[in-house]
């Protein structure tokens, strides 16, 4: 039997803060991560997407992260787990040491989804002090 391919992935869980992991390549591996469908969006330059559940937002799954564009202005918000992983070939890769810790600390802290003057609205929080409550 073959050895499953695994990858390196940032892994993006709500309420916790981001993190490098390796996951399985099948898509019941991938299925499990995200908690359902997956559906892989790709809001940056390069070829790197962030796989999600494609159902989080009418499953009422909990706020997870908000994605930015290059002016910092909120364009998504990613609710339930999800993975930034490559996706320049047919399959999903690993990111490369760089990516990994850049996306790491890019989407480091979990957000609480706001409104704001009628305008949703990420809000970063350390998962570590409001622990310590």
């Amino acid at each position: 039997m073959s050895e499953e391919k695994k990858i390196k992935v940032v892994l993006l869980e709500p309420g916790k803060l981001a993190r490098t992991a390796e996951i399985g390549t099948s898509l019941e591996d991938l299925q499990k991560i995200v908690d359902g469908l997956i559906e892989a969006y790709y809001p940056f330059e390069e070829q790197v997407c962030i796989v999600c559940n494609e159902e989080s937002k009418i499953n009422g799954m909990q706020p997870n992260r908000c994605v930015k564009n290059e002016d910092g202005v909120m364009v998504d918000f990613i609710c339930g787990p999800a993975f930034i992983c490559d996706c320049r070939g047919e399959s999903f890769d690993s990111l490369s040491d760089e990516q990994l810790a850049r996306y790491t600390k890019m989407f480091r802290y979990p957000e609480h989804l706001a409104k704001l003057n009628g305008q949703l609205i990420g809000i970063p929080f350390n998962p570590q002090r409001e622990h310590e409550r």
